[in-house]
């Protein structure tokens, strides 16, 4: 069976400024801002919502099968697809746009400033869910164009796939009824604790009746593990303890690929929160959202 992972792609900048901007900036000249940091570290990552996710999902030995839109510039993506063996058939690649890019810059402070040019991914609803592998009985609908994750989720429902409702960092861009909306589409739910709270806050309704109108829902806690939610009732998972914490880039993503590899194999919510928690702790010990490994987890125990 295979995962369709609908979501963005983009390339991730990563510069390290070795002062503090509160020194570089002046308050009372904010009308006139003009500053330049020398950044002394600069990494370039492949990342993205669903290259993260389908990554992920690869390693734990699915089969992923990403969604998304690349601009020209996104060459040097799709052949890294093509060297970790996952399937490319479902990526729109648009010849007048770049492929979303995310600029973040941090302080020794853990300040950031950070730019974010969608690019292909503004133009994602482009790419239809049709003419799917048969073999696709799952997907997830992450972070994306406005009108990608609409009218995806539409599909979807229209093709009775069940699928998994991630609103992530694109959550903001919907009210209350648009959110209501997708969680009555969808057959789970999955969102971190701010993103929790906001949902909340715009749908007028608890975690507990939110949980009630589908088969499960996750609200992850960082470092604290994550609870579970399935008709009305909650279970805490905690998380792994991880000796040195790197790079938290990418871990809710490692965390949802988790999901998707237990959700496909029939697993409880439990057990895939637990593999969840053990992926996400490999990947926060690697800087970058795609470099980590799983060398040496035992996945099938996951499923005891």
């Amino acid at each position: 069976m295979a995962v369709l992972i609908c979501g963005s792609v983009a390339f991730d900048t990563i510069m390290n400024f070795d002062g503090r901007f509160a020194q570089q900036i002046m308050p009372n000249q904010l009308h006139i801002l003009n500053v330049s940091f020398l950044v002394n570290t600069l990494r370039k990552d492949f990342g993205g919502c669903a290259g993260n996710i389908a990554y992920g999902l690869q390693l734990l030995g699915g089969r992923a099968v990403p969604m998304a839109a690349v601009g020209q510039d996104g060459g040097d993506y799709l052949a890294r697809l093509d060297q970790l063996g996952i399937d490319r058939s479902k990526i729109l690649q648009l010849s007048d746009s770049f492929t979303a890019q995310c600029m973040i810059m941090t302080d020794q402070d853990n300040n950031q400033i950070t730019a974010f040019h969608p690019g292909a991914m503004s133009l994602a609803h482009q790419n239809a869910i049709d003419g799917l592998p048969a073999d696709i009985k799952l997907a997830i609908i992450s972070p994306d164009g406005r009108d990608a994750m609409l009218e995806h989720a539409q599909q979807l429902t229209e093709q009775n796939i069940p699928w998994v409702f991630d609103p992530g960092q694109g959550l903001p861009m919907f009210d209350g009824a648009e959110l209501l909306r997708f969680v009555e589409q969808a057959s789970w739910v999955t969102v971190n604790d701010y993103e929790g709270q906001m949902l909340l806050e715009r749908t007028g309704l608890s975690f507990e009746e939110l949980s009630r109108k589908v088969k499960g829902l996750v609200v992850t806690l960082g470092a604290e593990g994550c609870d579970i939610w399935i008709d009305g009732q909650k279970e805490h998972i905690p998380a792994l303890r991880v000796e040195a914490a790197l790079d938290p880039t990418g871990c809710g993503d490692a965390w949802r690929s988790a999901l998707l590899y237990g959700l496909e194999r029939g697993w409880s919510l439990a057990q895939c929160a637990h593999l969840g928690n053990a992926v996400a702790a490999r990947k926060i010990a690697i800087r970058g959202p795609q470099n980590y490994t799983l060398e040496g987890l035992d996945i099938a125990s996951f499923a005891a």
